[in-house]
């Protein structure tokens, strides 16, 4: 389990009390969202324009930051996964800057008008989307995600604290000179983007305690983290717990069609969320070597992928390892996968809504009715039909990148773009009306 407090220490940057430090942090913080909610979609627009602009300009420091942080994950033994979450090149550097200007092309979602009506009495109904205020964010490894979130916290009118992984400190700290640069540039306040800069574990314990200055925490990570926040939160957490992601084969499928979804789900990146980490075949493809499921299963075998199979499988293929109980649950993040036979389009959801993660689950078929049954049977924030899991994604949704993909069903669910950053308000517009 992830540690998030431990006694008090002074902050070594600062010298200040670490709670009175966090504490300031937010109030910064509340006071930057007042100036956010005022300042108009062009301002902040303009913000995320000179943002992207100085990622651009700040290339080459940018990787070479991300130079010392690659090396320290090296030499701690990161994964591979973690190490390629971790790293920043120049495309890389493209496609942040890229999805901040992405951002800022969309909608402004502050002030939208979601529904409306007269009332019998004359007054005028509106319901509105306002911003939600400080929004505290704690991430591991993927430096690409402090842009995200600074972009779609600022898109949506809303202040951000931003907590990364140690792993990342060097790169997060030259893109968050980047934030504040775009935004001073166009007159609104720096600490409308804050890292927190204290490598104190502590300080997320104390900022999670601040419910009257903070409105809502949105933890990305490793399940441990996710919980030890949800654990200590004294505010609402939006959770992304795993992404054990599932691809139905059914005896409907279009062969073609299903080899290419159930490749590129697994191994067109592994060390990511919306790969898929289990595949259920119907048992009609599963009856000989020459099935559909047995040459799916030695493709991913030929491929590099460590298939572990259930006992119909396992008969079909020399090279797979015998599947265990744990499996069906994993979150692999590698060059893995669970494979099994199930008897219809009902097992299968009945196996996803068991053991998966109600992330991302697909299925592949051309069967309408059993399409139908798959959708309105699974418990997934994202259903997938005929294409891979990793579709499932923010800025493959349009939304110019995502804050996290929520796998709860209160406010938000599945990629947050800047819309499910914001809360509403109920508007009314009246002349004078008293109720008797």
């Amino acid at each position: 389990m992830t540690t998030l407090s431990t006694p008090a220490q002074t902050d070594s940057r600062s010298g200040a009390d670490l709670p009175a430090h966090c504490r300031a942090m937010a109030e910064r913080a509340r006071a930057a969202s007042h100036r956010l909610a005022t300042a108009s979609g062009a301002q902040r627009d303009a913000a995320l324009r000179a943002i992207a602009a100085a990622i651009r300009a700040a290339s080459a420091g940018l990787i070479e930051a991300n130079a010392i942080d690659l090396a320290a994950a090296e030499t701690n033994g990161l994964s591979s996964a973690m190490v390629d979450r971790l790293r920043i090149d120049n495309a890389r550097v493209e496609k942040i800057a890229t999805a901040v200007e992405q951002i800022a092309a969309q909608p402004d979602p502050v002030g939208e008008v979601l529904e409306g009506r007269r009332l019998p009495n004359g007054i005028r109904l509106e319901k509105r989307r306002v911003p939600m205020g400080v929004v505290l964010i704690i991430f591991e490894s993927r430096p690409n995600v402090t842009i995200d979130a600074a972009a779609l916290c600022l898109k949506s009118a809303n202040a951000s604290i931003l907590r990364g992984g140690k792993e990342a400190a060097h790169s997060n700290a030259a893109l968050a000179e980047c934030v504040r640069a775009g935004l001073t540039e166009v007159g609104l306040p720096g600490d409308a983007v804050q890292l927190v800069d204290t490598p104190d574990r502590a300080a997320v314990g104390h900022l999670l305690k601040l419910d009257q200055l903070i409105d809502v925490c949105i933890p990305r990570g490793g399940e441990s983290l996710i919980r030890a926040v949800v654990e200590q939160a004294h505010l609402p957490v939006i959770k992304h717990y795993t992404g054990n992601c599932h691809v139905y084969v059914d005896v409907a499928a279009d062969p073609a069609m299903a080899m290419d979804i159930c490749l590129n789900a697994k191994t067109q990146r592994t060390g990511v969320c919306n790969a898929a980490e289990t595949i259920l075949f119907h048992h009609a493809l599963c009856e000989s070597e020459d099935g559909l499921g047995a040459r799916v299963c030695q493709a991913l075998i030929d491929a590099g992928v460590e298939v572990r199979a259930d006992a119909t499988l396992s008969a079909l293929l020399e090279d797979a390892k015998p599947a265990h109980e744990d499996d069906w649950g994993a979150e692999f993040l590698d060059m893995i996968i669970a494979v099994k036979a199930v008897d219809d389009v009902d097992d299968a959801v009945t196996h996803i809504n068991r053991y998966g993660s109600r992330h991302t689950d697909a299925i592949v078929t051309r069967d309408a009715a059993t399409i139908d049954a798959f959708i309105d049977g699974v418990d997934t924030a994202n259903a997938m039909v005929n294409c891979s899991t990793r579709f499932s994604d923010g800025g493959e949704y349009g939304l110019g990148a995502e804050i996290g993909i929520s796998t709860d069903k209160l406010h938000a669910r599945g990629p947050m773009g800047a819309a499910d950053l914001c809360t509403y308000q109920w508007v009314c517009r009246g002349d004078g009306q008293v109720r008797n």
